[in-house]
Formats: structure tokens, C-alpha cells, sequence
């Protein structure tokens, strides 16, 4: 399924948010990397894909009704064995009965565990005056806190999306401390040209959050891919 067919059928069931494996389908087209997912439609299923993957694997509920996976308790990472997951799979269907005892349960996605790496946010919005915007910044759970965020109009060269890692403190991080190996600061930087593209090509999307990317010394990962469509 192309990009614009994933848009059109999220916008027709009535969807906010565009799936996550529809996301993902919506970033791979662009040359954003993201982590090998599969969606289970029960347990064996899940144990299969995990054992065909590789452990160390994540599992997350899969429900258009559920947007914050991880508020009803529908995120478990970490998962090294198969007996694990089997514990994780019963007890996290567990959570969703009780936090959202209405949603409608598509399957659990299982998806590679990807090694840590220095955690940034790419992301992009709409502005109602300058139109398409890419974010760049120190992402994970403390992007809210310290704010080291920069902007440039999308689309965006590499050169471009350069001097906009350069104004953010994470690129201390990127070039490596401590005996760290420096990250693939182009591969980043192709990832946030991508991400402007994708915005300018496609105005339906309103916003989106790449948080957290994983950059490597070999390349970079976004690890959660949200896209929000504009409200009709």
C-alpha cells in the first residue's frame, strides 16, 4: 500500500493518528529506518514472530481505540525469552480489560528491541503562517523538560538540517563523550530531510513525532513514529 492510499483509508475510517504499522509502512517509503515489526493476532503468533525476529523484543497492544499505549499498561519492552513473553502477552491483556474494557484489540505488535543509542526527536507540525516545520532535538522522556529543540521550514537541505543540529546541545552527544564512538550525524541529518519531504508532500498530515531516534555510529532508527491528521 502506497503512502497516499495509507493517508486516504486512515482519514476514511476516521482515524486521528495513523496506525503504527501504517506509520511505519508511511516512513520506510521515505528511507526512515524503524525496527522490524510484525502484528500477532494472538500469542503463538507473537512467540513466532519473536523467535523469528530475534529476541530481545518489544510488545504493544494493537488498537485504533488506543492511542497512549503505555498509559493503559499496553507497552512491555525488555521481553529476552520466549517464556517471557508468554507472561507479558497474558498479563498485559490483562491491563487492557481493566484501563479500556471498550477498545476494540486488532493484535499485539511485536517489534525488535533495538539497542540504546543517544535518543533525539525529529518531528514536524503545520504552521498556520509559515506552513511545514521540522524539529530537531533531544527526544526520549526529557524532551519536554530541557526544551533543546531547534526549527527550520521544511523541505530542508542536508546542509541545512546540519547547522540545525549544530544549535542544539544534544550535538555535543552526537560527536561523542567519554571514549563514545560519534554518531552517523549524515544519516541523521538524511532523516530530517526525509521528514520535511514527507510533510510537504502530504498536508493531511498536520503533525508528526519521531521520539525517540536511536543514532548509531552506523545510522539511526526511529524507534516510535506517530503521524496526526488534520481534523477535517
Amino acid at each position: 500500500m502506497d503512502c497516499r492510499k495509507i493517508i486516504t483509508s486512515s482519514i476514511a475510517a476516521g482515524d486521528a493518528v495513523i496506525p503504527e504499522l501504517e506509520a511505519q509502512q508511511i516512513c520506510r517509503a521515505y528511507d526512515i529506518a524503524c525496527p522490524a515489526t510484525v502484528l500477532a493476532p494472538g500469542k503463538a503468533e507473537c512467540i513466532a514472530a519473536a523467535t523469528s525476529m530475534g529476541f530481545p523484543v518489544v510488545i504493544k497492544i494493537f488498537s485504533r481505540q488506543i492511542v497512549h499505549k503505555s498509559d493503559v499498561g499496553g507497552v512491555v519492552t525488555g521481553i529476552a525469552t520466549a517464556d517471557e513473553l508468554g507472561r507479558a502477552y497474558d498479563r498485559m491483556l490483562a491491563n487492557i480489560a481493566k484501563s479500556a474494557p471498550g477498545a476494540e484489540i486488532g493484535g499485539v505488535i511485536v517489534q525488535k528491541q533495538m539497542p540504546k543509542g543517544v535518543e533525539v526527536v525529529v518531528g514536524g507540525l503545520r504552521n498556520d503562517q509559515f506552513g511545514p516545520v521540522v524539529m530537531f532535538g533531544m527526544g526520549g522522556i526529557y524532551v519536554e523538560v530541557f526544551k533543546d529543540v531547534s526549527f527550520r521550514l521544511a523541505p530542508l537541505d542536508k546542509d541545512e538540517a546540519l547547522r540545525q543540529v549544530r544549535e542544539t546541545k544534544v550535538y555535543k552527544l552526537l560527536q561523542g563523550v567519554r571514549g563514545d564512538k560519534p554518531c552517523d550525524i549524515d544519516a541523521l541529518c538524511e532523516v530530517m530531510v526525509n521528514t520535511g519531504k514527507l510533510l510537504a508532500e502530504y498536508p493531511e498530515i498536520a503533525e508528526l513525532d519521531f521520539n525517540p531516534v536511536f543514532c548509531y555510529p552506523d545510522g539511526c532508527t526511529v524507534v516510535d513514529a506517530r503521524l496526526v491528521l488534520k481534523s477535517s
